[in-house]
């Protein structure tokens, strides 16, 4: 009966066409799609890759260098000359704030460079090793987790400042970033054990281990990876807590230094003309609070793209 219907089909002209096949999305492909739908990251996205664009290009934006003063035209409310006004010196508020971003992304972007070059092969190696190394990684974490953060920095600041280690210690800048990533590697060493050990009982690693592979290859084709999703939200996320502690630490006169702009500083500086003039601290204050939530809402986004979970 059905040969008849198909001959008889074929007969009147309606030939049987195959459904077009469609092409299967990788895992990156379905992470941006998802991405793409949070307005929010998006945004912070978008703000993000501007205030990068700004620190990079920061000598060609800037109308003037960060350290040419203009005396006559000092304490000027913002103007058409001077966007952002200028500051008792003279300074140029908006080069100043051009600089300061700059200085802030740098001091952020190298601090979690060391943070993850520290907290992650400690990671890896508690939760592959285990045992022993464990042992050591975790009483380590918790050490470093019983004092707080701000308060160590502080300490580790006053050390390398003091001269004890000026050979080896000689930016101001390099200081404030080693000490921030110093810091806050327990974050990343914690994510990065947690993924481990949660990877490392699945299937596919014990296939992995029956075919010979050695745990140096485990680790490096098959765990490291994919615990890399989870690690890149914390690195994104971790990108403005380092902003704000270079901001902090700068704010209470330990950071950065003049004559390098920094926007914690600048904020700090303007605390005795904030009653007249007010642009000197709502500035710098604005360009911090806009590239924390920029980093934020990008992280946000990233972790629920990166979530296998989500449709």
């Amino acid at each position: 009966m059905i040969e008849g219907e198909l001959e008889t089909s074929t007969s009147r002209g309606l030939a049987l066409v195959p459904a077009p096949a469609t092409k299967a999305r990788t895992n990156a492909q379905l992470a941006f799609r998802r991405f793409r739908r949070q307005k929010l990251a998006v945004a912070g996205a978008i703000v993000v890759l501007l205030l990068c664009l700004v620190a990079l290009f920061a000598p060609l934006i800037a109308p003037t260098n960060y350290d040419e003063a203009d005396l006559l035209n000092a304490n000027t409310f913002p103007s058409w000359e001077y966007p952002f006004g200028t500051d008792p010196i003279g300074y140029n508020m908006l080069s100043r704030v051009i600089f300061g971003i700059r200085t802030s992304f740098q001091v952020a972007f190298l601090a979690v460079g060391i943070a993850c070059l520290i907290g992650i092969p400690l990671g890896l190696a508690a939760g592959l090793r285990g045992g022993l190394t464990d042992f050591i990684v975790l009483r380590l974490v918790e050490v470093m987790t019983a004092f707080p953060g701000i308060l160590f920095a502080i300490f580790l600041l006053s050390v390398v400042n003091s001269g004890v280690a000026s050979g080896f210690f000689r930016s101001p800048v390099f200081n404030v970033t080693f000490v921030i990533g110093v810091t806050s590697w327990v974050t990343h060493c914690r994510l990065m054990r947690a993924q481990i050990l949660t990877l490392r009982h699945m299937e596919y690693i014990a296939a992995a281990r029956s075919t010979g592979a050695s745990e140096f290859q485990i680790a490096v084709r098959h765990l490291f990876p994919n615990a890399v999703p989870p690690m890149i939200v914390s690195v994104t996320l971790a990108i403005p807590a380092a902003i704000f502690a270079e901001a902090g630490l700068s704010f209470l006169g330990i950071g950065i230094n003049e004559p390098v702009p920094s926007l914690g500083k600048m904020v700090a500086d303007s605390r005795q003309y904030i009653q007249l003039y007010w642009y000197l601290g709502l500035v710098p204050a604005l360009a911090i609070a806009l590239a924390v939530l920029g980093f934020a809402f990008t992280g946000d986004g990233l972790r629920d793209a990166l979530d296998p979970r989500q449709s």
